[in-house]
C-alpha cells in the first residue's frame, strides 16, 4: 500500500509499504479517505518540531471507513464512517489519573511520535475510533480533530453564555475557537493581519473583528467592552508580544488560554495577574473532546462552511505541501484525499 513518509527534515516521499493486518481482539482496520494538513505536519516537514522523531508517516487529522474488526470489538462495525482520536497514553500516571491523559507523561500522538495516517490502511486500538453518521460529507468529518482543539481551548477557558472572548489569530486553529466559543454562547472578537481571514471570521460568527496593523487592539478591546476586557482570551498565535497582549487586554477573573509551544520567554510583570487575579491555562490537544466534537458534527451544527480551500490526491503529496507553504494567503485548510 501508499504511504506518505517524511525520512528527515525537508524530503517527503511516497513509499509502499506492506498492508496491515489486525494482530489483536481490540484493533480496528481503517481504510483512509481524507488526511488534513495540518500546522504541526509542516513543521515536521522542515525539522522545527521538537516532538517528532524521523523516519515519520505523518498525519493526525483522520477520518475512514472500518473494513476490519478484532473478536472484541463492540463500539464500530465494518462499514462504518469514523473519525481517529490520534493520541494514546499510559492511563496510570498523575496526568492520566486526574482526566487529563492528553498530557500523560508518556502521551504520544499518532503521526508526530507514531506512524500517522497518511496511508491506504492503519491498524488501531478500538478506542481511538469515533463514529460518524454515514451521510456526513468526508470533507466534513476530517474537520472533526482540529474542532477538538477549538473545544479543549474553550472548555479550558471556562467559556459560557453572555461572555465576552477575544481570539488572537483566524487561522484554521483559531476558526475552530471561533465556532465552540459560538455554540458556547459567547460574543466574539477576533484579531488578524489579514483582512481576508477577518472576513472569513464574520462569516463564521465573529462579532468583531480587529486587524492590529489598523488599529490599538487593546483600545478596541476596552471600546467594544466598555473598558471591562475580555474575559476570556484564547491566544491562537503563540508569540511573547500575544502572550504579553493577552494579559493586558483580560477583564478582572478573567482567563488566559495558550496554545502555542513558543520557547521564547515573554516580559510580564506579576502585577496585572495578581491585581486582576487571572487564570492562565495553557491547552494541548485534547480531552474527552470528540464525542462532543462529533455529536456537533452529526447533528449538522458544525461545518466546515468553506475553512477547507483546497484538495490533493495522495500523489501530489509534495505538491500540496509546497503550495501550502507557499500559498499562506489562499490556503485555510489542505486535505490529501485517499480513493
Amino acid at each position: 500500500m501508499k504511504a506518505v513518509r517524511i525520512p528527515e527534515a525537508n524530503i517527503i516521499e511516497v513509499i509502499d509499504i506492506p498492508e496491515p493486518e489486525i494482530k489483536q481482539a481490540n484493533e480496528v482496520k481503517v481504510k483512509i479517505k481524507r488526511v488534513g494538513i495540518c500546522g504541526s505536519d509542516m513543521h515536521i516537514y522542515h525539522g522545527t518540531n521538537p516532538l517528532a522523531t524521523y523516519p515519520r508517516i505523518v498525519g493526525h487529522e483522520v477520518t475512514g471507513e472500518i473494513v476490519a474488526i478484532g473478536a472484541n470489538v463492540k463500539n464500530v462495525a465494518i462499514g462504518d464512517h469514523v473519525v481517529v482520536e490520534p493520541i494514546s497514553y499510559c492511563g496510570t500516571c498523575y496526568a492520566c489519573k486526574n482526566g487529563r491523559p492528553n498530557v500523560c507523561k508518556e502521551v504520544s500522538v499518532f503521526g508526530v511520535h507514531e506512524d500517522g495516517g497518511m496511508r491506504e490502511f492503519v491498524i488501531l486500538s478500538d478506542k481511538q475510533v469515533h463514529k460518524v453518521n454515514a451521510n456526513i460529507d468526508w470533507d466534513e468529518a476530517v474537520m472533526a480533530e482540529p474542532y477538538t482543539i477549538g473545544a479543549q481551548a474553550t472548555w479550558r477557558g471556562n467559556v459560557g453564555e453572555g461572555q465576552t472572548v477575544f481570539i488572537q489569530g483566524a487561522g484554521p486553529i483559531g476558526i475552530t475557537v471561533l465556532k465552540m466559543a459560538k455554540l458556547r454562547g459567547a460574543t466574539v472578537i477576533i484579531s488578524d493581519y489579514t483582512n481576508e481571514r477577518l472576513e472569513f471570521a464574520q462569516e463564521n460568527g465573529a462579532d468583531y473583528t480587529i486587524n492590529p496593523s489598523e488599529v490599538d487592539v487593546e483600545d478596541k478591546v476596552n471600546e467594544i467592552t466598555d473598558d471591562e476586557g475580555a474575559n476570556v482570551v484564547i491566544d491562537a498565535v503563540g508569540l511573547p508580544q500575544t502572550f504579553e497582549l493577552s494579559v493586558s487586554v483580560a477583564s478582572a477573573a478573567g482567563n488566559v488560554v495558550l496554545l502555542g509551544f513558543n520557547a521564547t520567554p515573554s516580559a510580564i510583570a506579576q502585577m496585572l495577574i495578581t491585581k486582576k487575579e487571572l487564570t492562565i491555562t495553557g491547552s494541548r490537544l485534547q480531552t474527552n473532546q470528540f464525542g462532543k466534537v462529533v455529536e456537533l458534527i452529526n447533528d449538522e451544527k458544525l461545518t466546515h462552511n468553506g475553512l477547507i480551500t483546497h484538495r490533493f490526491p495522495l500523489s501530489q503529496i509534495k505538491e500540496a505541501f509546497e503550495f501550502v507553504e507557499q500559498n499562506p494567503q489562499l490556503v485555510r485548510k489542505a486535505v490529501i484525499e485517499f480513493n
